[in-house]
């Protein structure tokens, strides 16, 4: 049994161990499985296998700024070792050229640049609800949307409630109770998030974004809102970093 034909995580560890109490593989292969756990080098990257026993999630892989090459290699090495992969900031033109070097189980979610391989997670759980000010903030609404729904949440969406016109926050109020945690992406003057944060109970994840004019400051000014928010239980990420948003909420929902 070589360590590829089993997925790294605690399970797959378990009964690995197990087969081995009944003699059903040797010791020499146990060693050789555990002593690849930590990480693999590659001829230009170095993946780290041990993620998913760490955090519960396998590596997530930063497509932006990386070959194709670079890529192709790690994408598939790590559907190697967990039949699990998600990559995020992939250009959908990049997108195209690496496609149909990847496995077939894979599927590019072109407005979050997401791309995932694998099976999805059929049972989602919890209630993460997702706003953005603006139709121009919904990329970086996707990334966090998608990131959360690959990883087994329930999720739901629900754009262009600005506060430019505050009276279409009337949608929001029945969902926002039910929700256990809520991001809201905004640019320009980046305030809906105060606005959420001092209606709801639950965390709000603040995500400024790169929309708007010149003093907007490519996101700048809209981050700085945001981190003097006034209203209690509000969190800020960085620029457009949908990823991290998602990620927490992941963490936070299933709590």
């Amino acid at each position: 049994m070589s360590s590829q034909k089993i997925k790294v995580d605690s399970k797959s560890l378990q009964k690995l161990l197990k087969l081995y109490k009944q003699d059903k593989i040797s010791l020499k292969k146990v060693l050789t499985f555990i002593s690849q756990l930590p990480y693999k080098k590659l001829k230009h990257s170095i993946i780290d296998l041990h993620r998913g026993l760490r955090k519960g999630i396998p590596e997530i892989v930063y497509c932006e700024g990386k070959t194709l090459t670079q890529l192709v290699d790690i994408l598939n090495e790590l559907y190697n070792y967990h039949n699990f992969v998600i990559g995020t900031r992939l250009d959908k033109s990049k997108y195209d050229m690496i496609k149909h070097k990847l496995p077939q189980s894979h599927t590019y979610y072109e407005t979050a640049r997401i791309i995932h391989i694998g099976k999805n997670v059929k049972r989602k759980v919890g209630n993460i609800l997702i706003l953005t000010a603006g139709t121009s903030d919904i990329p970086v609404a996707e990334e966090a949307a998608v990131l959360c729904e690959l990883l087994g949440n329930r999720v739901r969406r629900i754009y262009d409630i600005g506060v430019a016109g505050i009276h279409r926050i009337n949608e929001v109020f029945p969902y926002i109770n039910k929700a256990k945690v809520i991001i809201v992406v905004a640019g320009m003057d980046g305030v809906l998030p105060s606005v959420i944060g001092g209606i709801a109970k639950s965390p709000v994840i603040a995500v400024p974004t790169s929309v708007g004019y010149g003093a907007n400051f490519k996101g700048l000014s809209a981050l700085l809102t945001m981190l003097n928010s006034c209203a209690a239980g509000v969190v800020v990420v960085n620029i457009d970093n949908g990823f991290s948003a998602g990620y927490v909420a992941n963490l936070i929902n299933k709590i």
